[in-house]
């Protein structure tokens, strides 16, 4: 809702639907921007209709305001009018009557539940939904469900024995200075990316990804085990440094909080979080290392400090201008990480081919790293980076130096706007560019396409690689 990764309650050939094809913009009329919307909210103006009175809502009430110019919409018990914010709306006044009349949260949750909503809709508040009477449950079956995605130890193995999957369990122990709680996952080798972990005030909170499955324990320290699924969690990290990558993109450097372990996974993203005007907004951001050469240099410990984000700042940009505000030791609210890429799309992998316009080149660098030094079947790596002009090509020293170091690298830059002396390849995407490039090592060898960028590149993209015959498990379109 708050022109962040736009995607409440998808519907075909909305900015809101993220597919395999990317999202598609809907114009919005003059006046009706966020800052507009920021604006109405705070004119004290009445949104809801009910003069400033909250109600109970029955579902029967809820159902008879299912129209445009009077549409109230549920999500988790409380019922906000939406109405007043259907010309507001990035996606279109149809994406919001999907839910109209009607319980939105599961439509919400499937792709939107990060957004502080209570506080974009809070003049829109209608009232709570009156409670229904519920008869209580048999402790002994609620005593058999998965708790935070986790089971207690000593119903791990009866649980094993019935239903296969291997459940982590957890265990703790103190002394007079220290808690130490360990986590028992049955899985050998697990890799640092799969594990988040904070620990802030008195709370504590451990995610682990297994076989694509991701587990949370969450415990307060000084009471009984929390159960939050509300929403991504957020941590507080401070702005260390920013510097010039091109004339329009910073790298940020951020520091996590001191008991914070966090590393993206590849192919995942987080999303960053500022207020504006007192109201928070979000947007999705794949993070990068410092350097792409520093991600090739022989292994060391890894650094879990920081976290770093290549942004282009758009003048016009209510969000990155602000982030661009920012002064060293601000604070920046970071998520934990989402995602639908799998790791075992690299299984057995001979040719990969990344396709990148602008900062759609940030969910490559990690790509680049893995499957130059960990995929050993992997025979060719091409990078078509799309760009405006030379100056906006980003780390493009980096990029050359990196194909001159390794043979199965190679990289081509495509300008749309290049000057006279530009002697490289030019224009758009295109089928002639893409079918000179994707060309496979062998007839059947397996291939991966990753796609990035602005939402019409990664549509048209798309649509391209199936014309040239490439399946959809062999196609991966990023968002960030």
């Amino acid at each position: 809702m708050l022109n962040v990764p736009s995607q409440s309650f998808p519907a075909p050939r909305s900015q809101q639907r993220v597919a395999s094809g990317g999202r598609s913009k809907v114009p919005l009329k003059q006046g009706r921007s966020l800052m507009d919307w920021i604006r109405l909210t705070k004119s004290r103006k009445d949104l809801t209709g009910l003069k400033g009175r909250l109600i109970e809502v029955t579902e029967e009430e809820l159902k008879k305001h299912n129209k445009k110019d009077d549409c109230w919409i549920c999500i988790r018990g409380f019922v906000y009018n939406v109405s007043p914010y259907m010309e507001y709306h990035p996606g279109g006044e149809d994406e919001l009557m999907r839910a109209a009349g009607s319980d939105g949260t599961e439509l919400f949750d499937q792709v939107h539940r990060w957004v502080n909503y209570e506080s974009m809709l809070k003049e829109c508040l209608v009232g709570r939904m009156a409670i229904k009477p519920t008869v209580l449950k048999d402790y002994r079956e609620e005593e058999k469900k998965v708790l935070n995605g986790m089971l207690p130890k000593s119903q791990v193995t009866d649980t094993l024995a019935k239903e296969g999957p291997s459940y982590p369990s957890y265990d703790w122990f103190q002394t007079d200075s220290l808690v130490t709680i360990a986590i028992y996952t049955k899985q050998k080798d697990i890799n640092l990316d799969s594990i988040i972990v904070d620990h802030q005030n008195d709370s504590f909170r451990a995610e682990t990804i297994i076989k694509d499955c991701l587990y949370l324990i969450h415990i307060g320290l000084s009471h009984e085990v929390q159960e939050d699924f509300s929403g991504l969690y957020y941590r507080k990290c401070q702005l260390i440094s920013k510097e010039d990558v091109t004339h329009d993109t910073r790298l940020f450097c951020l520091m996590l909080p001191p008991s914070t372990h966090l590393q993206v996974p590849i192919g995942q993203h987080v999303y960053l979080k500022l207020s504006v005007t007192g109201t928070e907004i979000v947007k999705p951001y794949t993070p990068v290392s410092g350097s792409l050469l520093a991600e090739f240099k022989e292994p060391v410990l890894p650094n879990n400090k920081y976290i770093y984000f290549l942004i282009k700042i758009y003048p016009t940009g209510l969000f990155t201008s602000e982030l661009d505000r920012l002064q060293i030791g601000d604070f920046v609210s970071v998520s934990s990480p989402e995602g639908n890429f799998k790791i075992s799309k690299f299984q057995e992998l001979e040719d990969l081919f990344l396709l990148a316009a602008g900062t759609g080149f940030t969910p490559m660098v990690k790509i680049l790293n893995y499957a130059l030094t960990d995929i050993p079947s992997l025979r060719k790596v091409k990078l078509m980076f799309f760009n405006k002009t030379e100056d906006d090509i980003i780390w493009r020293s980096q990029l050359e130096k990196l194909a001159f170091k390794d043979k199965r690298l190679d990289v081509e830059f495509v300008l749309s706007a290049p000057t006279s002396e530009w002697n490289g390849k030019q224009g758009h995407i295109s089928p002639a560019l893409l079918s000179e490039f994707l060309k496979r090592n062998l007839d059947k060898s397996k291939v991966l396409v990753c796609i990035c960028g602005p939402v019409p590149f990664t549509e048209q993209g798309v649509r391209l690689l199936h014309d040239l015959n490439f399946s959809k498990n062999e196609i991966h379109s990023f968002t960030a």
